[in-house]
């Protein structure tokens, strides 16, 4: 008697686990467990998780950009307004342009496996064997040296907020640019972008005009130095104008070669040291001579350099895993974030016509990023790479 007690024995243990299969297929847990199964076994479901990698580089992408965005503009501006000896702008611009190269050649050294061979002769054969092309870049290098500068003069005279917000012009002169020389075609909802952005600046400006009597801008007790807001709204003004060409004829650049955007950047640095060294001699040589070329350089003050090499790094970074309602998003976060700063720290006084202002800057860099994703595209066939 004792083997048919055990024989029901198991097949009651038997009939109690196909019960248990069965309601597992019912419940929602049941469900996912299999689904789990299904989907592992599906290879179909490899892209779905390289789409979330992307996801998260894009969420990552997000994070980054906006904290560089908002960081490098208020420590600029913190450096420029404490009190203390004040460093050389033209120094600062070498040293980030110097930092970004060593980068980038570093970056390029890693993409050949830490072959120097191989890592020498690819360098010597793309710049020194390839010297039309690597010309090409001056063009560029000398704008951004430029523009770089004109950063410096514009957030030295007007504060952090104000400067973010008006800085996003670049949206509109990197527009008209691209219409110019790229023959791009702007979608409707864009045009109304770019009209309601430079309308909110418009209204940044004018609000600042008249507050800036009344708000001192000084983040901690001590002497102010001068501040000239019609300089620094005319050396901003002339940055997005030198932003929006240098970024348009860097973008023909690469369309127009398969070069990497790592090897375009060692090219940019070596002529945007030479050129930077340059300027920096013109404008501060007699003074370096006289106190150093390091003068006024603090932690902070290293701080904004390399923040500012970093950005220029960041671009490839953007440019391969962010689209435009991306960036648009980061730069909208990092007005926000700059404002908020400005106000806690820099005494910078919120009123009505900065906020109107702000949002309408805000709701138009959204927008235009917006209506770009939107923009029909060429077909690949008939696309041809503009060559310089």
């Amino acid at each position: 008697m004792a083997l048919p007690t055990r024989q029901m024995h198991t097949n009651l243990v038997l009939r109690q686990k196909h019960f248990s299969t069965i309601s597992n297929e019912i419940s929602p847990e049941g469900s996912l467990k299999m689904e789990n199964k299904r989907h592992n076994l599906d290879p179909s479901n490899n892209n779905r998780s390289g789409s979330n990698g992307i996801f998260n580089m894009k969420s990552m992408s997000l994070i980054i950009l906006t904290l560089q965005n908002a960081s490098l503009i208020l420590t600029i501006r913190y450096s420029r307004t404490i009190a203390g000896p004040l460093y050389f702008a033209t120094t600062a611009v070498v040293m980030a342009e110097t930092f970004k190269l060593v980068a980038s050649l570093l970056i390029i050294l890693a993409e050949h496996k830490g072959n120097v061979v191989n890592w020498v002769s690819f360098l010597h054969q793309s710049i020194i064997g390839n010297p039309i092309d690597t010309l090409k870049l001056s063009i560029p290098a000398l704008i951004y040296t430029v523009q770089n500068n004109l950063q410096y003069v514009a957030i030295s005279n007007l504060d952090a907020a104000t400067f973010q917000v008006t800085y996003q012009l670049k949206i509109l002169t990197t527009a008209l640019f691209s219409v110019v020389m790229l023959k791009k075609t702007l979608q409707r909802g864009q045009w109304f972008a770019l009209v309601m952005l430079f309308i909110g600046v418009g209204i940044v400006q004018l609000q600042h005009g008249k507050v800036h009597a009344k708000s001192s801008d000084t983040p901690t007790p001590g002497p102010t130095r001068k501040q000239y807001p019609m300089i620094g709204f005319l050396a901003v003004i002339a940055s997005t104008l030198c932003s929006g060409f240098a970024g348009v004829y860097f973008e023909k650049i690469l369309k127009g070669s398969k070069a990497s955007v790592w090897l375009r950047n060692v090219q940019l640095g070596m002529y945007g040291i030479a050129i930077g060294l340059v300027g920096m001699w013109i404008k501060d040589g007699e003074k370096i001579q006289e106190s150093g070329f390091f003068t006024g350089y603090t932690g902070l003050v290293w701080l904004v350099v390399f923040n500012q090499a970093f950005g220029g790094l960041l671009v490839a970074v953007v440019v391969k895993y962010a689209d435009n309602i991306l960036k648009g998003f980061a730069t909208s976060l990092a007005i926000i974030i700059s404002c908020f700063v400005s106000v806690f720290f820099f005494s910078f006084q919120l009123n009505l016509q900065f906020i109107l202002g702000a949002g309408l800057v805000i709701s138009a860099v959204y927008l235009y990023g917006k209506s770009a994703m939107t923009a029909p595209k060429p077909h690949d066939g008939t696309a041809h790479p503009t060559k310089i």
